[in-house]
């Protein structure tokens, strides 16, 4: 287990390659403790740069530490070569990302063959990697394409994101280094989203065994993410994440939906809720949803939503669906007054104004949530249902 992590979950996330090292990078400077950060290369002259304290050059008998040379096979043959290794970092792990940038040589042929290696030890293994941008090349994209098929069938959980998504986020002036840090960051949110509502203590905490439910065996998942200022801050981040770019699918169609609330020490309960109701509202009344909310001291002003969405189940003969969008959402979703009304129907009895330390406050000693009237929700898993899950985790 990672020193000064007291939960008993072990997390590991194995940045595969260069693309994967930088997303590494992006994620050891956030200090997100007990997680287990590695970098995996045949480049041994880029592991000197990396910032995770344990790093492992594979292939030296195929690459010598010079790289693949932008050659799928040669990473694969470099991991393969490296199998014993692979498996000593692997052992022992419960959770294991494995992030990479498609396209390359190293990331595209070694990422699949660690994933693999990662499932075999038993670990719960969940891809995070990147497609190129258009401009990078047919090659490159031809190559990430084929490199994420095999990746898919050596995975629990694959996320994918498309850098040209991006492009839809960052304003058109954005310098061309810039997008690939905003890539990188993109892969930090998925990462650290999932791994902070486990192991990070919060306001509202997720098991392990929660997380594998959803996760293990799942395919494809999508994520979004989105963040939200002033009064409304907690609703227009829950509207931004269920309806960004990043979402291929509607997330109406998402039979496992995993959530995390980030916000300052201001954040309070009503926010929590209003954050909820979004996702529960716009969910498959079957789907099941887990959530997490956590306290930044760096968030300020500010609150942010991750959104991981599993279970599509979509097949060849499925008609293609439309794309995630504001449009896609429920009628009432973009209504402020709509989630006023539905919050009236429940009140808290530590008011609407609480702190994130009034709620601590109050899970210490064994407060209750109490319904206030006989209003009821518009459907199951909305307030009630809200206030009903965190009973349960009180």
């Amino acid at each position: 287990m990672p020193e000064g992590s007291a939960n008993p979950c072990v997390i590991k996330v194995l940045g595969v390659g260069g693309g994967g090292g930088n997303a590494v990078n992006r994620m050891v400077e956030t200090n997100i403790q007990g997680v287990q950060f590695w970098g995996i290369n045949t480049d041994a002259q880029a592991l000197t740069k990396a910032k995770a304290k344990n790093t492992l050059n594979i292939g030296r008998k195929v690459t010598r530490g010079l790289g693949a040379g932008g050659n799928p096979a040669v990473g694969k043959s470099a991991a393969q070569e490296s199998r014993s290794d692979i498996e000593a970092v692997c052992n022992g792990a419960d959770l294991v990302f494995v992030t990479a940038g498609m396209g390359g040589g190293t990331g595209s042929g070694a990422a699949p063959i660690v994933a693999e290696i990662a499932r075999d030890c038993g670990c719960l293994t969940v891809g995070v990697v990147t497609k190129p941008f258009g401009f990078e090349g047919r090659k490159r994209m031809s190559q990430a394409n084929s490199a994420i098929e095999e990746l898919s069938k050596a995975v629990d959980t694959l996320i994918v994101v498309s850098n040209d998504k991006l492009l839809q986020i960052v304003p058109e002036n954005t310098p061309v280094t810039d997008a690939f840090l905003v890539a990188d960051d993109i892969l930090r949110q998925g990462v650290v989203g999932i791994s902070e509502i486990i192991i990070k203590p919060g306001l509202i905490n997720v098991d392990f065994a929660d997380v594998r439910t959803i996760m293990g065996d799942a395919g494809t998942a999508l994520m979004g993410v989105g963040t939200g200022v002033g009064k409304t801050r907690a609703q227009d981040a829950a509207v931004a994440a269920i309806s960004s770019p990043l979402l291929d699918f509607p997330i109406k169609r998402a039979k496992g939906i995993v959530f995390n609330v980030v916000g300052g020490f201001d954040l309070t309960l009503a926010e929590i809720n209003a954050a909820a109701e979004v996702v529960y509202e716009n969910a498959d009344p079957d789907a099941n949803i887990i959530f997490g909310a956590l306290v930044d001291p760096k968030m300020e002003n500010e609150v942010s939503i991750t959104v991981l969405a599993t279970g599509f189940n979509e097949t060849p003969n499925t008609p293609p669906p439309p794309r995630a969008s504001v449009s896609s959402l429920s009628p009432d979703a973009l209504d402020p007054a709509f989630y006023k009304n539905r919050r009236a129907a429940t009140t808290s009895p530590l008011g609407a104004d609480a702190t994130a330390d009034d709620a601590r406050l109050a899970v210490e000693r064994g407060m209750k949530f109490k319904s206030a009237d006989k209003v009821k929700p518009k459907k199951e898993g909305g307030v009630s249902g809200f206030f009903r899950k965190l009973r349960r985790r009180m």
